[in-house]
């Protein structure tokens, strides 16, 4: 055999080995039954009665909830701020009450609260409050505050506590 012929040879074999493999890979693709989508059953309409209760359930807690603070309200003089505080990487909410003049952690914040005022202006009312939070998971000794100054109720983010992983917020002042 001739070089050309030879190389036509491995040429026309690799070919046929080539259309071989296509053939055999065809062979072990699977098909998957079709589902009859008129034979499912819509699951979330199965458990919506399921939800209200709960729903209803949830909303009935929150009222008692409620009742239960104004009737644990002591005559006292504190006066105490409310704080929403955001976990963003668990997405959990926590409830923080601070009494002016105290501190609260929530994880690794300090919260200690200053003052809290209801400001009065001739369209409308909010409450503020100042606090200082600092992050006692840095060693740093000339540490500053991760915020320290006055937070609105109506416009939180108008001075926002920038912290990559927790959020606060103002939610309310008792006893004012």
């Amino acid at each position: 055999m001739k070089l050309g012929n030879t190389s036509k040879f491995l040429f026309f074999l690799l070919l046929i080995s080539f259309n071989n493999i296509l053939a055999f890979s065809e062979d072990e693709i699977k098909s998957v039954p079709l589902i009859n989508l008129e034979n499912l059953s819509p699951t979330f309409e199965e458990d919506k009665d399921e939800l209200e209760k709960m729903e209803e359930k949830s909303l009935l807690t929150d009222e008692d909830n409620v009742l239960l603070k104004q009737t644990t309200k002591t005559n006292n003089d504190k006066v105490y701020i409310n704080l929403k505080a955001l976990d963003k990487i668990t997405a959990k909410t926590s409830s923080i009450r601070i009494a002016v003049g105290g501190k609260e952690y929530f994880g690794p914040l300090e919260i200690k609260a200053f003052k809290c005022q209801i400001t009065e202006s001739k369209d409308a009312s909010d409450t503020v409050a100042y606090i200082q939070v600092r992050d006692t998971s840095t060693k740093d000794n000339n540490q500053v505050f991760l915020f320290n100054g006055w937070t609105f109720v109506s416009s939180p983010t108008l001075q926002s506590i920038d912290h990559p992983v927790y959020d606060l917020w103002i939610t309310s002042c008792e006893n004012i």
